[in-house]
């Protein structure tokens, strides 16, 4: 059984930065895509980005494609996303989670583990 810690969420001014990272322990993700989804307040859950098993291609919603970079590091089971100027808009639950194939996709139900989420909150 995958387990998935998300960190480094908190609270930022908008046009400010932050790193995420999610560590998988528990079972193998390197022959799986790994993905970010996330929840803001009243909302549905969303699909942001994603890479595929190799690290070798990615996918962005158009919202933060040009700010937003998702890498890998297959050697650390673990997932970045790099948040660039950050809008008020991105402000919700970010969760990772880890793809039953090699190719990413967006959709949530191709998606077998899943972190607990981590806050991030952006001021205007």
């Amino acid at each position: 059984q995958v387990q998935l810690v998300e960190s480094g969420g908190g609270l930022v001014q908008a046009g400010g930065s932050l790193r995420l990272s999610c560590a998988a322990s528990g079972g193998t993700v390197r022959s799986r895509a790994m993905g970010w989804f996330r929840r803001a307040p009243g909302r549905q859950r969303e699909f942001v980005t994603a890479v595929t098993a190799s690290g070798g291609a990615t996918d962005y919603i158009a919202s933060v494609k040009g700010r937003f970079s998702i890498s890998r590091d297959n050697a650390k089971s673990t997932v970045f996303l790099q948040m660039n100027s950050l809008k008020p808009e991105d402000t919700a639950v970010y969760y990772c989670a880890v793809g039953r194939y090699a190719g990413s996709t967006r959709t949530e139900s191709a998606y077998d583990y899943w972190g607990q989420g981590t806050q991030v909150t952006v001021s205007s």
